[in-house]
């Protein structure tokens, strides 16, 4: 089955990318989760709106990936959450809420699905985050939740 990618899927591709996959993956997961369009002629020519939406806030190279690296590895990243006895959050800590903690720190605009979390974030406390800036750069800094 001939797919195009809408979203990044890790293993198969970037936004854009046209792949072929087999026929219950790409109808059972991927049509379905929104990560994917069936591949036709008129959606081919979709591809480069999708492209060119991926470039504009895509890292530009390595050089610019390490750069980006080098100033989010610099930052104290702290969030006031609500939270109760013995630091339990009232829910958790969302990839959209690091990012904008990251901004609010100085840092630059990143996309919340490349950010990897050490799982649910549900207490106070220091976590170490990873983020996907380039396909050979990956950045780490430390993400503090304090009591708010």
């Amino acid at each position: 089955m001939k797919i195009i990618l809408t979203q990044e899927v890790s293993g198969l591709g970037a936004p854009g990318d046209i792949v072929e996959v087999k026929n219950g993956y790409g109808r059972n997961y991927l049509l379905p989760q929104g990560f994917a369009i069936s591949w036709t002629k008129g959606a081919e020519k979709q591809v480069t709106v999708i492209k060119r939406a991926r470039s504009a806030r895509e890292i530009r190279d390595l050089g610019h990936a390490n750069e980006v690296k080098d100033q989010i590895e610099g930052l104290k990243v702290t969030l006031k959450a609500r939270a109760g006895d013995g630091g339990r959050l009232f829910g958790s800590v969302t990839p959209a809420e690091i990012v904008d903690a990251v901004k609010a720190a100085g840092g630059p605009t990143l996309d919340r699905r490349r950010l990897e979390l050490p799982g649910h974030i549900k207490s106070t406390g220091s976590y170490p985050v990873r983020i996907k800036l380039h396909p050979e750069v990956t950045a780490k800094f430390d993400f503090n939740v304090v009591q708010g």
